[in-house]
């Protein structure tokens, strides 16, 4: 089976946020079963162009590297063309130009539409060609409550217009595809898909073997995330403001990752790191790390590493979204007082020794087997579903068109009728 990965971003050779791990887990499972990928997106300025992709040209798409004009332009395209923002910034072609591009994969046999921003931009893409959706968020649910916690009245104002834009988007999507992932199972509800056999959650892993553990420690307690995410910033905002104030002064805290605009006001305990050339080897150094979210859907990659490396962890409820199973390392807090007394004692029992780094790998393979079992059942639906599909298109037409082939081109809408 050929299938065209189409993403916002080209797959990146060395994968630093969440939604890049998580599409480098999703591609490997896709490559397990044995499907040819054709990748399609823009590329980070100066990146790579992988082998198999069709680059839609250069694009610098995240707003911790945005200049205010560069996002004055975003907003103002997104209000004149009827988009959210996110659809905005790669709105860059007609969808018949872009139908065009997306030919050059020559023959295939469907689309996998990676993550809301590409249909949304371009909506006739889920509704003419066998699709499957990889929801990886329910974006409009993150939006309602990035305007509950927006600081002005200006941006909570265009949060509500990014909520309503992208559940309508949401719901086309889902409507149109024969097959809907979701990484996160209570995300099938805020998608309207409760129940729905063509949804179908994916586990992840991060696909990285734990290294023994080498003693070496620089930070007693770590954080790691792509804070310019708005749904991560509230986590950080809550954890520098309301858990910091409450830890020992002689407690070394280091927060690594972007940060869109200044770091916020901190302890002086408190280190910001910006993006780490390695975020494995930081949380390895941490003797216990905080996953302080407090807003957001989809998966934490971030726990699912903590829990693959066997780390020992404070976490609130909604950091464990998807994970049914709590290793004895893991404490649970979502009250400010619970989560600092959580950290104070684990890293206290970590320096002396008595709370463990467990063996994570059990936890890893059982991801990967979660992860390749829906995918193989994902495929399974969408070559029936797209069997079915022209079998319809075919009836409508009377019988007065030939049998459609098993492969396509995207020069043409693959359902009809």
């Amino acid at each position: 089976m050929h299938l065209l990965f189409l993403s916002s971003l080209l797959p990146d050779d060395s994968p630093s946020t969440g939604y890049e791990i998580a599409n480098r887990a999703i591609v490997e499972a896709y490559r397990r079963q044995g499907v040819r990928l054709t990748f399609a997106g823009f590329r980070r300025p100066g990146a790579r162009i992988p082998r198999d992709a069709i680059s839609l040209g250069e694009l610098a798409i995240e707003n911790a590297g945005a200049s205010r004009a560069q996002k004055a332009r975003w907003l103002v395209e997104a209000l004149a063309g009827g988009r959210p923002v996110s659809a905005a910034k790669v709105a860059r072609f007609h969808e018949d130009g872009l139908a065009a591009r997306l030919a050059e994969a020559g023959s295939i046999d469907g689309l996998i539409l990676n993550s809301i921003q590409m249909p949304a931009a371009y909506p006739g893409l889920a509704r003419d060609f066998p699709t499957i959706f990889i929801a990886h968020n329910v974006e409009h649910r993150s939006a309602a409550e990035n305007a509950k916690n927006a600081r002005s009245r200006f941006t909570r104002l265009l949060y509500r217009r990014e909520s309503a834009l992208l559940r309508r988007a949401e719901e086309a999507v889902c409507r149109d595809a024969l097959v809907v992932h979701t990484l996160n199972p209570d995300d099938n509800q805020g998608l309207g898909l409760s129940g729905a056999e063509k949804c179908l959650p994916l586990a992840l892993t991060i696909g990285q073997t734990a290294s023994p553990d080498d003693g070496v420690r620089s930070h007693d307690v770590g954080l790691i995330g792509t804070w310019s995410w708005a749904p991560n910033r509230v986590g950080l905002d809550w954890f520098v403001q309301a858990v910091a104030p409450r830890l020992p002064a002689d407690m070394s805290i280091a927060i690594a990752g972007r940060i869109d605009g200044p770091a916020p006001a901190a302890p002086a305990n408190v280190r910001f790191l910006g993006r780490v050339d390695d975020a494995q080897a930081f949380v390895r150094a941490s003797r216990v790390v905080a996953l302080a979210t407090k807003a957001g859907t989809g998966v934490q990659l971030k726990t699912i590493e903590t829990l693959e490396e066997g780390l020992p962890a404070v976490a609130t409820t909604l950091a464990m979204r998807g994970i049914s199973a709590l290793p004895a390392n893991i404490r649970v807090a979502d009250e400010p007082e619970a989560f600092a007394a959580a950290l104070v004692d684990l890293v206290a029992a970590e320096r002396e020794s008595r709370v463990d780094r467990i063996d994570g790998s059990a936890f890893a393979a059982s991801q990967r087997q979660a992860l390749d079992a829906a995918i193989r059942a994902g495929l399974d639906r969408f070559a029936a579903e797209a069997r079915y599909a022209d079998h319809r298109a075919l009836q409508s037409a009377g019988g007065s068109r030939p049998a459609p082939s098993a492969e396509m081109t995207l020069a043409r809408p693959a359902r009809q009728g």
